[in-house]
């Protein structure tokens, strides 16, 4: 018996995934076979993630749909593109860094629908049809801040709270139909979130990115920022025959940053 993934003849739905993490689960879905509809708000990334997804995995069948996650026409026309997923990764960018008493209700209505509502939207559009078939795996890309609170991004630890939460439930209701609800907990990876944030701070406060950049790498036990190739490969393990007695799970991928035996 053999330990590859294979998810050769499954259809995975993959939101936010023109780049960052999404990208790089959407990458090694492929690698192992499914058949992908990829999702961004930038049409002209999006076109260019596939072409250059196809470009490394000739010969899998990649489509394409453009638009905000948090519209249900968006969430509509991904399940056109594919009917009868298998697969669903909800990922979706945060709430830009902020302190508490300068969010406006608006922040705050925008960032529980992009972080908890969407992504229990697209849950309630496949978990039937998964069910019936009984195999589905989904996964919810949320956050370390679920566990370890970092200032200025409450509104983004409170959203991916909730929906942890929310489908913490779910998860074992749905569990004896071979339906699997976890959730990857990424901490500090190697992506334009992370160095954008990284130039803000830089910026903000007078300090040397590099100096700032080094001073984050010595807070990760394993000294250096995550790699989306490894995050997709963990999503890979969560989305494969493999996983199926694993659900309602948070896997934290932090190099070990928050420190707890539990």
């Amino acid at each position: 018996m053999t330990l590859a993934i294979d998810l050769t003849g499954r259809h995975a739905i993959v939101c936010a995934s023109s780049r960052g993490l999404g990208r790089g689960c959407a990458e090694m879905l492929a690698q192992a076979g499914a058949a992908l509809v990829l999702n961004g708000r930038d049409a002209e990334a999006l076109e260019a993630t596939k072409a250059e997804m196809l470009a490394t995995d000739g010969g899998r069948q990649i489509l394409t749909v453009a638009g905000d996650i948090t519209d249900p026409a968006t969430q509509e026309k991904l399940l056109e593109a594919c009917p009868t997923p298998d697969i669903l990764v909800n990922n979706n960018g945060g709430p830009p860094i902020s302190g508490f008493q300068d969010l406006s209700r608006d922040d705050v209505m925008a960032g529980l629908t992009a972080n908890m509502v969407a992504p229990f939207e697209m849950i309630q559009r496949v978990i039937d049809g998964m069910r019936a078939r009984k195999f589905g795996r989904i996964v919810n890309i949320t956050s370390i801040t679920v566990k370890m609170p970092i200032s200025g991004l409450d509104l983004s630890s409170a959203a991916r709270a909730g929906l942890t939460s929310f489908v913490a439930g779910i998860a074992r209701d749905v569990a004896a139909d071979n339906v699997t609800i976890n959730q990857l907990m990424p901490g500090f990876f190697d992506t334009e979130r992370s160095r954008s944030g990284l130039r803000r701070r830089a910026e903000t406060s007078g300090r040397p990115i590099e100096e700032l950049a080094a001073e984050r790498n010595a807070s990760i036990p394993a000294g250096r920022l995550g790699d989306t190739e490894e995050f997709g490969r963990a999503c890979a393990f969560l989305c494969s025959p493999y996983s199926g007695f694993i659900t309602g799970q948070n896997l934290l991928m932090d190099g070990g940053m928050f420190r707890s035996a539990f």
